[in-house]
């Protein structure tokens, strides 16, 4: 596998590099320090995954992440910042990014991570689904409201997909954790979508938040 990262960092650059070598023995990775740089390099060999710093000089930010997303669509990036804050998490995975990796995370959390995205999957970082602190530290603040299949609309094995798709596992996955058709999968999740009233796996693993009842950020 052919890993792309983009960061001006030269201790980042090293100390992610390492830890990706630890997926295999055939992972290679190209590093640069800004948009452009990364741009040649793509150019001459495409990677099977960019890790993008959006702290970056030159194009940087959400601009940047839509230019390698349009560029090349079919490679998919994890977003690697500093910031961890809920709307810049949102605002990457709005624009396209497969995954969020705050620099903050442990070794073992980044590598879960890609290989959530190499299957196939989403990341999407705990703290980016906490509520707003301020809802967060009021001492009246209500717990999520804990629904039933039944209120929900769904069955036992819907809320069962729906906390793996909440986890950013990817539908080979469930088919296998579950023991299920990947057509049955695909009629579950449409169901799910219908029942939350939310059009992507990503608004689902937010509404699941919400209601108490996934477990972000993990992969069974």
């Amino acid at each position: 596998m052919r890993v792309l990262l983009i960061d001006d960092h030269p201790l980042i650059q090293a100390a992610v590099s390492n830890v990706l070598k630890r997926l295999d023995g055939s992972v290679s990775v190209d590093v640069a320090s800004d948009c452009q740089g990364g741009l040649r390099l793509a150019e001459s060999a495409e990677p099977d995954l960019l890790l993008l710093d959006l702290n970056l000089p030159g194009v940087s930010g959400i601009p940047a992440l839509k230019m390698w997303r349009t560029r090349f669509p079919a490679v998919p990036v994890i977003v690697l910042s500093a910031a961890s804050d809920r709307p810049t998490v949102l605002a990457a995975l709005g624009a396209g990014a497969a995954g969020f990796i705050p620099k903050s995370s442990s070794n073992e959390v980044m590598l879960h991570a890609v290989r959530l995205v190499q299957d196939g999957g989403k990341y999407v970082p705990p703290e980016a689904l906490s509520p707003p602190a301020g809802r967060a530290n009021s001492t009246r603040a209500a717990p999520p409201e804990q629904l039933s299949p039944g209120r929900l609309g769904l069955t036992e094995r819907q809320l069962e997909v729906l906390r793996l798709v909440a986890s950013g596992v990817p539908n080979k996955l469930i088919c296998r954790e579950l023991g299920l058709a990947e057509r049955t999968v695909k009629t579950h999740i449409t169901a799910i979508f219908r029942a939350l009233k939310v059009t992507s796996r990503t608004q689902a693993a937010l509404a699941a938040a919400k209601l108490g009842i996934s477990e972000i950020g993990t992969l069974r």
